[in-house]
């Protein structure tokens, strides 16, 4: 499969583009005063035990505390790998390994969202190019999307390669990527020095910086790119920025020169965007319908909790019969699914609700259509079978906000509701409100301020039943448009 990679950069924002197979699937933003904080490291200060949670709040310097459970103590971590056990495994209380006013070394596995903190973990680890850096633990893992048959000849060579790189001190542990699957053994002996030696720069400056100082920070989207987003079927990254394309070259030739070649300066006239119209793709992911070429279409919807997908049939009647235009409907649904979890970068629990098929074998080929999808993805993602409701469980692992959290805000008139009350049920409202004013108070005469909406209705449709409630509590009813007021909002004034 071929992929394309679009970065368009501009001093306050970065925005990258995952082409394959002419398709936009992936987009990142990254915005210079709105940077994720996934992979820094901070000496943190612990400000509150919470014994009941098994938690702690960790002062990092940010406005919000950040958030450090017991599973991510460096020692529950280094339980679990030596019990060869699950995360429930039995661990020392929080409260007997933390202390209020303690300094702690913490990173952050996931940004600030919403109203929550950053989630934190007392494990540190260091991201390379081949490798993981895991300095606290002597742990050596594979990546899970490398072969089962090929994991344990490349655990004992990475082994045998950390072993050699050190002389007195621990080894530590490392994790292999899944690009450093036929990396050499020069170019995972180079990734290591250069892991170990960004550790001890962090332990430097533990010992020299104050409380809530950064002390590491994680690579910055263009050289994530490279790091990250790379892989053998690459054939282009292309830059409109000559000043970060030499940037990037640079840090290519050091780190990374086998990308070096893929590097390419964009200097066409249309934007570089404009050649796959990620432009309109990023609108298209900021909206609930996506319509298949099929004529069926999804609807997506992101609440706190859950992200849900619907699966339609729309105007499909291409297919011999109702279960087969059901089946190649669903079947379509199952491809775009997968690709607007990537492009949407929906993470947590997702729920596809699927149109229902009495076929068992129909059920299969699109569950298997749905994990040959999901496994194309760089994020971990994980898929259930379908459940007696008929509805598909996965998750997808979540660490930076969704697009739409990045992009947009919720509406200042239906504050993220997406509904409005009618004008009608407002002008109810406000005769009620009327009332009630009535009985406690005893004006000359109320005046309602309200949108032209509301308004217009009392002055037509409602006109009889204002001027029966003016009638019973024996005062004039006024009425004043204002245009400015959104159509849920309305003042009564005594006067």
């Amino acid at each position: 499969m071929q992929q394309d990679i679009l970065i368009n950069w501009s001093p306050q924002e970065t925005r990258v583009a995952v082409i394959e197979n002419s398709a936009v699937q992936e987009l990142h933003v990254e915005r210079a005063l709105e940077r994720g904080l996934v992979g820094n490291v901070y000496l943190g200060k612990v400000a509150r035990v919470l014994p009941g949670m098994q938690s702690a709040f960790i002062d990092i310097g940010l406005e919000r505390a950040a958030f450090l459970h017991v599973a991510d103590l460096i020692s529950s971590v280094t339980a679990r790998h030596a019990n060869n056990a699950s995360e429930a495994a039995p661990v020392l209380p929080i409260e007997k390994q933390v202390f209020e006013g303690q300094s702690l070394l913490v990173q952050v596995i996931k940004d600030p969202m919403g109203t929550k903190g950053a989630r934190l973990s007392n494990q540190i680890s260091i991201a390379g190019r081949f490798l993981v850096f895991l300095p606290q633990d002597e742990h050596i893992g594979i990546s899970q999307k490398i072969h089962l048959e090929q994991r344990e000849a490349l655990r004992l060579r990475l082994q045998n390669l950390a072993q050699q790189a050190v002389q007195d001190e621990s080894v530590g542990g490392y994790i292999l990527r899944t690009n450093g699957e036929d990396a050499s053994d020069l170019e995972l002996q180079e990734d290591i020095a250069y892991l170990r030696k960004s550790w001890a720069r962090i332990k430097d400056l533990s010992m020299k910086m104050p409380p809530q100082s950064l002390l590491h920070q994680d690579l910055h989207l263009l050289q994530r790119v490279l790091r990250d987003m790379v892989s053998d079927q690459t054939s282009s990254i292309r830059i409109d920025s000559n000043e970060q394309f030499q940037f990037l070259r640079s840090f290519a030739q050091e780190f990374m020169p086998m990308t070096v070649d893929k590097l390419q300066i964009y200097k066409g006239e249309r934007p570089l965007f404009d050649l796959f119209s990620v432009d309109e793709e990023i609108s298209k992911a900021l909206g609930r319908r996506v319509d298949l070429k099929s004529g069926g279409y999804l609807v997506i919807d992101q609440t706190e909790a859950l992200t849900t997908i619907d699966v339609n049939t729309g105007g499909f009647v291409g297919a011999k019969n109702f279960d087969e235009t059901i089946f190649k409907t669903n079947l379509e649904a199952a491809g775009a699914i997968a690709r607007q979890l990537r492009l949407r970068n929906l993470g947590g629990i997702v729920i596809a609700d699927f149109i229902d098929m009495s076929l068992p074998q129909h059920q299969e080929a699109v569950l298997q259509e749905l994990q040959k999808q999901l496994s194309r993805d760089r994020v971990k993602t994980m898929s259930s079978g379908f459940s007696q409701l008929g509805l598909v469980e996965m998750t997808r692992k979540r660490t930076r906000e969704s697009l739409a959290h990045l992009l947009c805000e919720p509406c200042e008139i239906c504050q993220g509701k997406g509904i409005v009350k009618t004008a009608r049920t407002v002008a109810y409202n406000i005769l009620r409100e009327i009332l009630r004013e009535a009985r406690q108070f005893n004006p000359k005469e109320f005046r309602v301020l309200a949108s032209s909406r509301v308004i217009d209705l009392f002055m037509d449709e409602e006109s009889q039943h204002l001027a029966g409630l003016s009638e019973f509590i024996g005062k004039p009813i006024s009425l004043q448009a204002q245009a400015h007021l959104p159509q849920e909002s309305y003042d009564i004034i005594l006067l």
